[in-house]
């Protein structure tokens, strides 16, 4: 017996705590779930059973909240559902719902406040909250393969948002299926935080970024949302992989937004702009694909200075608007953009066009600062204005010539949708 108990008490020490940890079933029903809570010992695992669970709780030791099928915490309309302020905490397999209505208090179906360090929020359901997870001073928080979907009052902005990050670097929001609400993802004075493989659905934004440094933005899919993917006055974001399909007004917008790299994304049909880019400069936009919308990229307010090289711009109604008085050359080391208006040849068979392509003349200049001079443009002088300028350059005013036009676009297919957690 002394002999056995030695191996227990060795196995003890090098088993993960989780497999040491003891478990309590919880019944539904009145306070069983708050007792459970307020007597259970540091890394006990709680397991809810079916039915209704009183929400409203708050979780202040390190405990895992493990919901059988059947099992939904309800907070009746006030306050948060589940509050968490202690280090290592799991909330998983939940369905979470019933929150309060006030924006000043974030009520949400849960909330990592400071000191709440390496939560875990995974494969949960938060229905009519008006957030569903406010990631709140909490440091490294994983919240991953979530459904979360938010209020649907008729002004979206009267909503909250999906996930909500303030100052929670290192946060992992990953595999999510974020609908309705305000905004899907709304991160705000944070950094180093990674939001990887979401899926949003009839929102404002689906990402919005305000001074949120250093973060990666990999592999999202926007379907039917105001605006795509908004980076505001933040630096050093890697906006990768991801894909807007129909969103109303920008596939993805860039204000403010410095030193940052824009690769490999698509943006197709419904938008104003596939891409806008305000007062932005040191960014790197690469191998996208900018697809039927209205405009392809606008770009103003001193925004230059920017490597745009190996994007395909097909089928825009404009592929550029941008209205400067120098020339702005979009072609890196030789390599440029594909433009699909553009009747280029390859005499030499490198992929590349012979001659450089200038999306717009003086006339586009024109047209955009004085709309009312559509009506002439059938205009036999107008006519003459853009031959002369097509077959003379030189007499062009500025703006943006690509001096090594590919001759293939590349190929960016949209993906099936599937909740990955590691976002992989």
């Amino acid at each position: 017996m002394r002999c056995l108990a030695h191996i227990l008490l060795a196995l003890s020490l090098i088993l993960p705590g989780g497999a040491r940890a003891e478990a309590r079933d919880v019944p539904a029903g009145g306070r069983a779930l708050a007792m459970a809570i307020e007597t259970a010992g540091a890394g006990e695992t709680l397991r809810l059973g079916p039915g209704r669970h009183r929400g409203g709780m708050e979780i202040s030791k390190p405990l895992v909240i493990d919901c059988a099928r059947g099992a939904r915490i309800d907070a009746g309309g006030q306050g948060s559902v589940l509050t968490v302020t202690a280090p290592d905490v799991t909330v998983t397999g939940c369905v979470l719902t019933g929150s309060g209505s006030d924006h000043d208090a974030i009520d949400s179906g849960i909330r990592l406040l400071k000191g709440a360090d390496r939560a875990r929020v995974t494969d949960n359901r938060l229905t009519g909250n008006l957030y569903g997870v406010d990631i709140h001073g909490a440091r490294d928080a994983h919240v991953a393969g979530n459904v979360i979907e938010g209020r649907r009052d008729p002004v979206k902005n009267a909503r909250g948002n999906g996930i909500y990050v303030w100052n929670a670097p290192g946060a992992r929001v990953a595999g999510n299926d974020i609908r309705w609400g305000r905004d899907g993802i709304f991160v705000n004075t944070s950094h180093s935080n990674a939001f990887v493989g979401n899926r949003f659905r009839d929102l404002r934004f689906a990402v919005h970024y305000m001074y949120a440094n250093r973060s990666e933005l990999r592999g999202n899919l926007s379907i039917g949302n105001d605006l795509g993917y908004a980076v505001m006055y933040s630096k050093g974001v890697k906006i990768i992989d991801n894909v807007s399909v129909n969103d109303a007004e920008h596939g993805v917008m860039l204000n403010y937004t410095n030193g940052s790299e824009v690769r490999g994304n698509l943006v197709r049909g419904g938008g104003t702009k596939c891409l806008f880019i305000y007062n932005a400069h040191k960014n790197e936009i690469k191998a996208n694909r900018f697809e039927r919308c209205e405009t392809g990229v606008h770009f103003t307010a001193g925004s230059e200075r920017n490597t745009i090289t190996g994007n395909a711009f097909v089928g825009n109604r404009t592929q550029v608007k941008y209205v400067g008085s120098t020339w702005v050359d979009w072609s890196a080391e030789g390599v440029g953009n594909y433009w699909s208006d553009f009747a280029g040849y390859d005499l030499d068979g490198n992929g590349i066009a012979d001659t450089p392509y200038r999306p717009n003349d003086s006339m586009d200049h024109i047209l955009w600062t004085q709309p009312a001079a559509k009506l002439l443009l059938g205009a036999p002088a107008v006519q003459l204005v853009k031959w002369a300028q097509s077959a003379f350059p030189a007499l062009l005013p500025g703006g943006v010539v690509d001096r090594a036009p590919l001759m293939q676009p590349v190929e960016i297919p949209v993906p099936d949708w599937e909740m990955k957690h590691d976002g992989s």
